[in-house]
């Protein structure tokens, strides 16, 4: 890191985490901290809130998506830098750009206490981080029944990108979805058509483990590959202002990406 590119000081994180989501709190710190550990002048701190839901089904989602402003203004109160808010699905499921809707309900319930600070989903974030490689054309896994990743792919190819390729997983169950073992997507991904596209979304869901696995199959397939995880944290770094440089993480996050106009 050049000098004088990047004040020191801590940064606070805030999260709205699905209640059974396991890996929002697992992978975005690990990536963090695997920062800190080539700028130590920049450190980040992690708050908190969730909202309820056990099952990927389109009732559930709907039901938590309805529960964020009240997760919003709970994480007001601790004053966050940022807020990053996941599940994917729940927004995408609800028809294109409704992350816009989310993102800027979200924004005000926290400018109505006091706390006027950038609000990031994994769904726009995840178009971000395509728009960022530049890529028109991808391939994408889900943990998701096959219904639910139409949706997804649809929600994306709206954006402009062309969804290739998707293998749904089929796991119902959102805790379920946090046990998979990341290292099987090293595997997966060669169940994909992989031809002329862009990039690879290793996991359309932040509740579906894939940190372990990002540069290992980024290195054997030669195109970028990126997650909803990987993506939400190179947001993160831009609202704040900060390189977006994690080690080992895919070339999204290798700092040599720059964020979308």
């Amino acid at each position: 890191m050049s000098a004088g590119m990047e004040a020191a000081r801590d940064h606070h994180i805030g999260m709205i985490v699905p209640s059974s989501n396991l890996t929002m709190e697992t992978e975005l710190p690990r990536m963090l901290r695997a920062r800190e550990e080539v700028d130590p002048g920049n450190r980040f701190i992690f708050h908190s809130a969730r909202a309820r839901m056990q099952h990927v089904t389109p009732e559930q989602l709907r039901a938590m998506n309805a529960q964020a402003e009240r997760a919003a203004t709970e994480l007001a109160d601790a004053r966050p830098d940022v807020v990053a808010t996941a599940c994917l699905v729940a927004i995408m499921a609800q028809g294109p750009g409704y992350h816009c809707t989310a993102e800027a309900d979200i924004s005000r319930a926290l400018r109505g206490e006091g706390a006027t600070v950038p609000v990031i989903s994994s769904a726009g974030a995840l178009l971000s981080g395509l728009a960022a490689l530049g890529a028109r054309r991808v391939s994408i896994i889900t943990p998701y029944m096959k219904p639910l990743t139409k949706a997804v792919a649809e929600y994306i190819e709206d954006a402009g990108v062309e969804v290739v390729d998707a293998l749904s997983l089929e796991v119902p169950d959102n805790l379920a979805v946090a046990r998979l073992d990341p290292a099987d997507l090293r595997e997966h991904h060669r169940r994909l058509n992989l031809s002329n596209v862009d990039a690879l979304v290793l996991s359309a869901c932040v509740q579906m483990p894939s940190l372990p696995s990002i540069q290992p199959v980024e290195d054997e397939v030669g195109i970028p590959v990126l997650s909803a995880a990987t993506a939400t944290t190179f947001r993160i770094l831009t609202e704040l202002g900060l390189e977006p440089r994690v080690p080992g993480a895919g070339r999204l996050l290798s700092g040599a990406v720059a964020a979308p106009a």
